[in-house]
């Protein structure tokens, strides 16, 4: 049996990017003719101009706060869903509130793939702890499972000593849910004296899998990792057995971009993740995640050939509200290009003598007081509040994604 889910995974370099460009291309095409959503939002671009990645990457960000908008409107997708192919089966609601169609597409989020990278077969019980209750998380991994030819218990959250009872009763090989909730459920084991080892592997999501937890797990003999998707888009990204980052989906084009802009940073950088669906009932172009991760050098040592990124390392929606008025990202970004000497700069927020601080260090060659004074300016004209400006040694700044630090602690 492949070790792979199917030939995209090892695809060369040139051959993946040729066929994503494609796809994106045919992806605009498809939205501007039929969702009513982006035929508006593309109406004065002409599509036809976009004939490479950089090109693409000055098209609009898409943020979850234009589908609720657009939902309020015109329900209940805002005009983002085509609807001519696939049967709709499910509408999904999250907090909002903003609803998320489920269409009878096979594995329509795409989770098949994490689940196979981690070693789900067809003809195994799977044990599904995902929540079934408005969200989607639930019927992602049932419909991935069931794609590769499992069978899965529909357990959802809660009722931990049934869940027990079970797993004890049925032997299911695998688990999806939260890592956090697999810890309950294994301590809870331990307490009825119920065996639940027949699980050997688990696919999790949903909250962080910190080192020590997943190292409880391992003692335990069971081999967990973890994906990264949204509710909106579906897979993102997932975790190998290399357990070396998390490679990116095959369905989704991804960027990492400056928080604040729709600007894609340098190798390395953190920044946002915004992705864009290449799925054609439910097409998302250039969605602002909100979440914050960088890219990593080369490919897994699996052998999976995809882009890998770093995993959730925050949000990205950093606005602060100082002296009465609202800082955000993009007006920060706004006094940066307003000056060609600045490297990269973020805006520190503090609470000193009973009152905010707004320092914004700046990554300049030199430190010019005339510059200085100049940047206050922009300061003070684009985000309407006074704050100072201390001119930093290039490359000193944290690459940690974070354009408004707010340090602020109240005594």
């Amino acid at each position: 049996m492949s070790a792979y889910y199917d030939d995209l995974e090892t695809r060369g370099s040139d051959e993946r990017a040729a066929a994503q460009l494609a796809a994106l291309r045919a992806q605009l095409a498809h939205v501007t003719q039929n969702t009513s959503a982006y035929a508006g939002l593309f109406s004065e671009i002409d599509i036809s101009s976009i004939t490479d990645f950089d090109s693409f990457a000055t098209l609009p960000l898409t943020r979850k706060s234009e589908l609720l908008e657009l939902q309020r409107a015109q329900r209940p997708f805002g005009g983002y869903t085509v609807q001519n192919g696939s049967q709709l089966l499910h509408v999904f609601a999250s907090p909002g509130p903003i609803y998320e169609p489920g269409f009878a597409t096979p594995d329509f989020w795409r989770f098949a793939r994490s689940l196979y990278a981690s070693g789900f077969r067809g003809g195994e019980l799977v044990h599904n702890c995902f929540s079934y209750h408005f969200t989607p998380a639930g019927q992602m991994f049932d419909s991935a499972a069931r794609a590769l030819g499992c069978a899965v218990i529909p357990a959802g959250v809660g009722q931990t000593e049934l869940q027990v009872q079970t797993i004890a009763d049925l032997s299911p090989s695998a688990y999806v849910g939260t890592p956090s909730f697999l810890k309950i459920i294994l301590e809870q084991a331990d307490e009825l004296g119920l065996k639940v080892d027949s699980i050997d592997k688990a696919m999790v999501s949903g909250e962080a899998l910190p080192a020590p937890l997943r190292g409880t797990f391992a003692e335990r003999g069971l081999r967990v990792q973890q994906c990264y998707g949204t509710a909106d888009l579906g897979l993102i990204a997932y975790e190998s057995s290399a357990l070396e980052g998390l490679i990116i989906d095959e369905g989704v084009y991804v960027e990492i971009v400056r928080p604040g802009t729709g600007e894609p940073v340098s190798e390395g950088e953190v920044g946002e993740v915004v992705v864009t669906n290449l799925g054609a009932e439910y097409p998302l172009i250039r969605f602002a995640t909100g979440d914050l991760s960088a890219c990593l050098p080369g490919i897994s040592p699996c052998g999976r050939s995809n882009l890998r990124i770093r995993g959730w390392m925050g949000r990205a929606d950093q606005t602060a509200k100082v002296r009465g008025m609202f800082i955000h990202p993009e007006q920060v970004d706004k006094v940066i290009k307003r000056h060609s000497e600045i490297q990269r700069a973020r805006l520190v927020v503090d609470w000193v003598e009973q009152a905010d601080q707004l320092t914004l260090k700046c990554e300049c060659e030199a430190a010019d007081p005339a510059l200085q004074a100049a940047i206050a300016d922009s300061i003070r004209a684009i985000c309407k509040v006074r704050g100072e400006v201390e001119i930093v040694a290039v490359g000193s700044l944290p690459n940690d994604g974070k354009v408004i630090d707010d340090i602020r602690q109240y005594d």
